[in-house]
C-alpha cells in the first residue's frame, strides 16, 4: 500500500492520546530529572477547555487546554536536588510522577558513534562496541544520581507529539552519553540526566525540521525528491509495516524523518544543550555542512526558546589512510567545516584529532572524549576557571625560511613523547607541500622545511589520521588548522 494523505491521517489518529483525561507529554515520567535554574515547561493534551494543574516542589501552575486540547505551563526555576520528589498533574484525573530530581539535563544525539556502547550492560540498541575505561566506571557511576531517557529509533512523515521513550535509573547505554554524564556529575556534584536520541548512518538532514527547506536549497532538493518519489513512499510504507528496526539503513538516511519521530517529541523539555556526535554521513559534503550546522543550531534554539542552548559538537576523530598529507582528500576538510559553528555564541567543539582508528570508523577510545566534553561544559557553560581546550592557532609570521606559529591556550606547550612536534607541513606560493621540522619556543612553534626557502602557508594535523603529539600543560591536544584559504 502506498503512503497517502489518508494513511498519514490514520497514523496521526492512532498516535493521539484520548482527550477525555489529562495526558502529559511522553517526556515526563517516574525517575525524570528537571533542569535546574531555568523555567521548566510541562505540557500535554486534555479535553478542550479542561483545567490542568501542575504541582512540584511547593510550586503550582494552572492553565486550561486550548481548543485543540493542548496545554502547557511553566514551572519557575528550581534549585538542584538529589532527593526524589513527586510531581502531580491533575485535571479530571490525577497523574503522579515519583522520584523526580532536579539537576542538569543534556540531549545526546547523532549517529553510530553516539550509539556506540560501553559494555555488556548497555541497552539493546547499543549491544555492539565497548570501552573498557568507561566500563570500569560503572560500579561507581551506579551510586550517583545519573538518569537517562532513551528515545527508541523511529521515523515519521509528520512531527510526532510523543515517542515511546521512558526515564530510567539505569546508566545510559551510549558510551559518550554515559561518560559525559559521569564526568559532568564529578565536576558539578548535582544530578545529571541525558536524553539519548541517535541512530547510526543518519545525516544532519535526517534531524532537520521540514521548515528549514527555505534556508537550505540542498535540503529542499532532498525533501522534494524524497516526498515526490512513489518508489520511496512505497519503500517507507513497507518499512513501517514491518516495524522500524535498527538495521534499516535506507529508512534512517531519509531527510526529516528522524527529526519528526525522535527529536520533535523531546522539544521543549528543559535542558542545558546538546552533545552532538555526527558527521560521518556528511563527511563528503563539507561545504553544505558548514552552512547547515549553524542554521540547524539556530532552529533548535528557536524550538527550545533559548538563545543560550549550548551545542557541544564532537570533532570527527582520526580515520583513513592518507600518509598524513595535508592536500589529500580526507576528513580534514570536514573537521574544518565543523569548526565554523564556533562563529555562533554558546558553541564548543571537542578536539579528537589525537584519537580514533585509521581502519575503524567506530573507535573505542571514547573516555578521553567524554572528559573533554565535560571540561568544555565546565568552562563555557558553567563558568569554571579551568583549562578546557588545547593549543589553538592564533597567527603566523614568516622570518626568512622559517615560519613562526603562535597559539592561544598554549600554557606549558610540549609534546606527549618529549620529541619534536609532528603533523606540521609548509608550502610555498605555488602550493607544493613539504613536511616541516618543528621546535617549541614558549607559546610558539618554529617551522622550517628542507627545500623551501620562503614558506607561504602552514597546515597542521590536516589529514585523515595524522600523527600528532603537540599538547599544552593540561595535556589537551593542539587543534587542527591551516593558514591558507586555497581551494581543495
Amino acid at each position: 500500500m502506498k503512503i497517502t494523505q489518508w494513511t498519514i491521517a490514520v497514523v496521526l489518529l492512532t498516535q493521539a492520546p484520548a482527550f477525555a483525561e489529562v495526558a502529559p507529554s511522553s517526556m515526563f515520567g517516574d525517575h525524570m530529572v528537571l533542569q535546574r535554574d531555568m523555567p521548566v515547561p510541562v505540557w500535554g493534551k486534555a479535553a478542550p477547555g479542561e483545567s490542568v494543574t501542575v504541582e512540584f516542589a511547593g510550586k503550582t501552575q494552572s492553565t486550561k487546554a486550548g481548543p485543540d486540547g493542548r496545554w502547557k505551563v511553566s514551572l519557575p526555576a528550581l534549585e538542584a536536588s538529589a532527593t526524589g520528589r513527586e510531581m502531580t498533574i491533575a485535571g479530571t484525573n490525577k497523574i503522579i510522577f515519583k522520584d523526580v530530581l532536579v539537576g542538569e539535563v543534556w540531549v545526546c544525539s547523532g549517529q553510530s558513534n553516539m550509539q556506540y556502547g560501553w559494555g555488556k550492560k548497555s541497552l539493546p540498541m547499543f549491544n555492539w562496541g565497548g570501552d573498557a575505561d568507561l566500563a570500569a566506571l560503572a560500579g561507581d557511576a551506579s551510586k550517583k544520581p545519573i538518569r537517562s531517557y532513551h528515545v527508541p529509533t523511529d521515523v515519521s512523515l509528520t512531527p510526532n507529539d510523543n515517542c515511546k521513550g521512558k526515564w530510567s535509573r539505569d546508566l545510559p547505554g551510549s558510551a559518550v552519553a554515559f561518560g559525559f554524564s559521569y564526568y559532568l556529575h564529578e565536576r558539578l556534584d548535582v544530578p545529571v540526566a541525558v536524553i539519548v536520541t541517535c541512530w547510526g548512518s543518519s545525516s544532519i538532514e535526517c534531524w532537520m525540521p521540514k521548515d528549514m527547506t527555505g534556508q537550505l536549497p540542498h535540503f529542499k532538493d532532498m525533501m522534494e525528491k524524497f516526498l515526490g518519489s512513489p518508489v520511496a513512499m512505497d519503500r517507507l510504507d513497507g518499512a513501517i509495516k514491518k516495524g522500524i528496526r535498527h538495521g534499516m539503513v535506507w529508512v534512517r538516511k531519509q531527510p526529516n524523518l528522524l527529526y519528526n519521530a525522535m527529536l520533535h517529541p523531546v522539544i521543549p523539555y528543559a535542558c542545558r544543550g546538546m552533545v552532538w556526535y555526527q558527521g560521518e554521513a556528511n563527511a563528503g559534503r563539507p561545504d553544505e555542512y558548514a552552512r547547515s550546522l549553524p542554521l540547524w543550531v539556530k532552529r533548535l534554539r528557536k524550538g527550545w526558546g533559548s538563545d543560550s542552548f549550548h551545542l557541544l559538537a564532537v570533532m570527527l576523530p582520526g580515520f583513513g589512510r592518507d600518509n598524513g598529507r595535508p592536500d589529500a582528500r580526507s576528513w580534514a576538510w570536514f573537521r574544518e567545516a565543523q569548526m565554523k559553528v564556533l562563529a555562533l555564541d554558546h558553541t564548543s567543539v571537542a578536539n579528537t584529532i589525537d584519537l580514533g582508528d585509521a581502519k575503524n570508523i567506530h573507535p573505542s577510545d571514547k573516555a578521553p572524549l567524554c572528559k573533554r566534553l565535560a571540561l568544555l561544559a565546565g568552562r563555557y557553560v558553567y563558568g569554571q576557571d579551568i583549562v578546557a581546550q588545547g593549543p589553538t592557532y592564533k597567527n603566523f609570521a614568516v622570518k626568512g625560511n622559517r615560519m613562526v606559529i603562535e597559539f592561544t591556550c598554549a600554557g606549558g606547550l610540549k609534546t606527549t613523547d618529549s620529541k619534536s612536534p609532528t603533523g606540521f607541513w609548509l608550502a610555498g606560493a605555488k602550493g607544493d607541500w613539504y613536511e616541516a621540522t618543528a621546535t617549541i619556543a614558549g607559546d610558539t612553534v618554529i617551522l622550517q622545511a628542507d627545500g623551501l626557502d620562503k614558506p607561504a602557508a602552514c597546515r597542521y594535523a590536516f589529514a585523515g589520521k595524522p600523527a600528532v603529539n603537540l599538547v599544552n600543560g593540561a595535556n589537551l591536544p593542539a587543534c587542527p588548522f591551516r593558514t591558507d584559504d586555497w581551494p581543495k
